[in-house]
């Protein structure tokens, strides 16, 4: 007698399971914020835009055109300002010497600024916190209120109207923002690897060099962009102690050329343009290094 097994269709149909986890969050439509939050981003990107959209549109118009009408597009566009000026060797000598003090002040920073974070995150001595502070006060010390004994003690150094007085001065005001970055970065390398490292017969340079500058990284590429640029733009300390204009950097050169040629505002704008450009362009193409060197000090 053979003995016959019925199955319920319950049992058998298989029944559809609600979609859980990240697949089942991924098939469900994104949400879009406020439109209100929106408008106001918009309206902040529209306030910084628009000026350098009008400098370097007004660099392609005459002057006729700019008093007639200020807001307009070039009608015809006229590239006779920006060849000038690309033409000019006032503009490549100030273009060079921003170039080396900027370059100068970079290096200056990343590796002075690796160094100290690196002492600060994984060493411990007295008045370690006492110099974490002095470094994390020196955020809130601009250079402008220095400015005056700063210039008596690059005079005395004899580096007034040198372009090494404005370097040193640029290295030290960079310190406090790429120690402030850089220590998280080295405080969250794990203890095991440098440990493994000592083992392997690494010396602490090894380590240093070999482990710790490519895992700092992000850290070390955003602090480099962030100095660069803050170099590029300085306009108080070349002010104060450059004095020829073979000397000058380029936010000097945009003083004198807009007091030279005040009639001509077209030609102003264009040479101002060319002037922010390489920072512009700089800050561009790595500003995803920052905020990703950003977000990794703060995980840390």
């Amino acid at each position: 007698m053979s003995a016959t097994t019925g199955t319920s269709p319950r049992s058998s149909a298989a029944e559809p399971k609600a979609p859980t986890g990240r697949r089942g969050n991924r098939d469900k439509p994104r949400k879009w914020g406020s439109p209100f939050a929106y408008f106001i981003a918009l309206l902040f990107v529209g306030v910084c835009i628009a000026p350098v959209l009008y400098m370097v549109l007004g660099g392609f118009r005459t002057n006729s055109q700019i008093t007639t009408s200020p807001a307009a597009l070039p009608r015809p566009w006229v590239v006779g300002n920006y060849i000038d000026i690309l033409k000019s060797t006032m503009f490549w000598g100030e273009f060079a010497n921003s170039l080396i003090v900027a370059i100068a002040s970079t290096v200056g920073i990343v590796v002075l600024g690796l160094m100290v974070s690196f002492v600060i995150a994984r060493y411990d001595f007295k008045l370690k916190g006492a110099m974490y502070s002095l470094f994390a006060a020196g955020l809130m010390f601009p250079i402008v209120v220095a400015i005056t004994p700063l210039y008596l003690v690059i005079k005395a150094l004899g580096l007034v109207d040198n372009l090494l007085g404005v370097i040193v001065p640029q290295i030290a005001f960079g310190l406090p923002t790429t120690v402030i970055i850089l220590v998280p970065f080295l405080r969250a390398i794990p203890n095991e690897i440098e440990e493994a490292a000592a083992i392997d017969g690494a010396s602490r340079l090894g380590f240093f060099f070999r482990m710790v500058v490519p895992l700092s990284l992000p850290g070390v590429v955003t602090v480099g962009i962030l100095g660069f640029i803050g170099s590029w733009n300085n306009y108080i300390l070349p002010l104060y102690i450059l004095n020829s204009q073979a000397n000058y950097t380029l936010p000097l050169g945009v003083q004198v050329f807009s007091s030279q040629y005040s009639t001509d505002t077209a030609k102003v704008l264009a040479f101002t343009s060319l002037a922010m450009l390489p920072a512009l362009i700089f800050f561009s193409i790595f500003e995803k290094r920052i905020v990703g060197g950003l977000t990794g000090a703060v995980k840390g």
